[in-house]
């Protein structure tokens, strides 16, 4: 996936309010503030000074001209670039589905988002129908934790939200008509497997548990990132706690 152009670097000040940041530009020394599409903890993102990339837009509709896309960190395994962007995901998951990159799900499935389903008012990220196999719904969830070197972490803080998507793939696997499927997506370049955080949400480790007994998969994809673009290349490990 091509990232925006132009893509402007510049040193973090401060992320506030959930929604935006304030940044100083490497090129002329102004600091701007600058949306944040992510509206998570972004644990372990936030350090002052880190190096970040800004796309801008001159769209008048838009209120803030700039947004933050990309960050780099001094992670546990050295440097690495986190993409931050939470609207990605879906799209990098379904490209990489096209692309043939998850052996266990058809690469010429039709690929249907944000489908309503479930008993809980809910969207599936994705909805796959093979040609001629069962239906797959797929949750995607963003990744960008990471505390030991080489390995992702999902969550970053307690989501509710994310419980909910569990029992309702827990629900759709259980009833035998469907494949029920999570990805995470882990937009980080240090990445060599993902877990799941189990000492930040254990009600999620639990939710986890419960759907994966009643047949519901679970794939991790790590992603190539440059200030260009994002593409999940690659299926990495989950390891088990």
């Amino acid at each position: 996936m091509k990232l925006p152009k132009p893509m402007v670097p510049g040193r973090l000040v401060r992320r506030y309010k959930r929604f935006l940041a304030d940044v100083i530009l490497e090129d002329t020394g102004e600091q701007v503030t600058a949306s944040t599409p992510n509206t998570g903890s972004m644990m372990g993102l936030l350090d002052a000074g880190n190096r970040v990339w800004l796309s801008v837009s001159d769209d008048p509709r838009r209120k803030y001209r700039y947004r933050w896309e990309l960050v780099e960190v001094a992670g546990p395994a050295g440097h690495a670039l986190v993409g931050l962007n939470t609207s990605l995901p879906n799209a990098l998951a379904a490209e990489a589905i096209k692309a043939g990159i998850v052996p266990s799900i058809p690469a010429d499935g039709e690929i249907r988002c944000e489908v309503r389903y479930g008993e809980e008012n809910s969207r599936i990220d994705l909805l796959v129908q093979p040609k001629e196999a069962p239906p797959i719904y797929i949750e995607v969830k963003n990744v960008t934790l990471s505390r030991r070197p080489g390995l992702a972490e999902f969550p970053d803080a307690v989501t509710a939200r994310g419980a909910k998507h569990l029992r309702e793939l827990e629900r759709i696997a259980r009833a035998g008509k469907a494949r029920a499927m999570m990805i995470y997506m882990v937009q980080r370049t240090d990445a060599e497997a993902c877990a799941l955080a189990a000492d930040i949400d254990p009600a999620y480790m639990e939710a986890w548990k419960r759907a994966t007994a009643a047949g519901m998969e679970t794939v991790c994809l790590a992603c190539c990132i440059d200030p260009g673009q994002i593409v999940a290349n690659r299926v990495i490990p989950l390891e088990h706690s």
